[in-house]
């Protein structure tokens, strides 16, 4: 952190503007890891289930959920990958790195309609 003028109301907090190529590749790399974690997690209780096949649902809503209706991070749009959906923004997108904890949260879902 730089310290700043005092005039200015003391420390300035700044962040880049636009996602950098570091933080998009890191973003991609969990993202790709979470789909990964979700297709492990998914053969591993279908392999416990013997009535069950590859393609089935499970008994767990939520892994069926993950599995067959969250959007993958390759079939995402560069929008939706590296922006947010925000209603105070001016075009309701706020980029990605702006959110408070954007490491540990999801944003492939936009809500309906949008």
């Amino acid at each position: 952190m730089i310290p700043s003028l005092v005039r200015s109301g003391g420390t300035i907090w700044k962040f880049t503007p636009r996602i950098t190529s570091t933080q998009r590749a890191k973003l991609r790399k969990r993202s790709l890891q979470v789909d990964e974690n979700i297709e492990q997690i998914y053969q591993g209780l279908i392999q416990s289930q013997p009535d069950k096949n590859d393609g089935d649902k499970t008994d767990s809503a939520k892994i069926n959920y993950l599995k067959f209706e969250f959007p993958k991070y390759n079939d995402l749009g560069k929008k939706d990958r590296f922006f947010t959906f925000n209603r105070n923004s001016k075009d309701y997108r706020k980029p990605v790195q702006r959110v408070p904890k954007w490491t540990k949260l999801s944003f492939r879902e936009n809500p309906k309609y949008f």
